[in-house]
């Protein structure tokens, strides 16, 4: 049976990340739909420098295979042209805080985002897979850079 862990706490924002509407508390909330809906999203700060955001995921349980593991992110800056924005995009099991950010699973980056979604749907090789010992303590943290 297919497992979809979605994000579902705020674990850490030490970089002022804000929802779609301008606010700071739960915005989770507002990247945790199955449906996607490009109308509510979370953002870094206008000039980010290494700003991070860490959602924690939903609990979910091994299920026993090294396949169909996938990391799906949807990402895009606010506005055309400007600064080149960088994303990159962490799953990690039992991170804690930024000075034991845990076990890093996969890492994907994302150079000059452009102003349009974009979908990213990477498949986990049995190695990272098989590298996740614990699927109730994974995180997506996400770091944003103006280069």
């Amino acid at each position: 049976m297919a497992q979809f862990l979605r994000p579902d706490d705020d674990f850490a924002n030490p970089g002022s990340w804000q929802d779609d509407g301008g606010g700071a508390v739960d915005i989770f909330e507002a990247i945790d739909e199955e449906i996607v809906a490009d109308g509510d999203y979370v953002r870094s700060p206008l000039t980010p420098s290494s700003d991070v955001y860490v959602a924690g995921l939903s609990s979910g349980e091994d299920p026993a295979l090294s396949t169909g593991h996938e990391l799906r992110v949807r990402y895009a800056k606010s506005a055309s042209g400007g600064a080149q924005i960088d994303i990159t995009a962490e799953l990690r099991e039992g991170y804690v805080n930024e000075g034991s950010q845990g076990t890093l699973i996969k890492q994907r980056v994302y150079s000059d985002v452009s102003d349009s979604f974009t979908t990213d749907d990477y498949t986990l090789s049995a190695g990272e897979a098989d590298s996740i010992t614990d699927y109730t303590d994974l995180f997506l943290r996400l770091v944003a850079n103006q280069t």
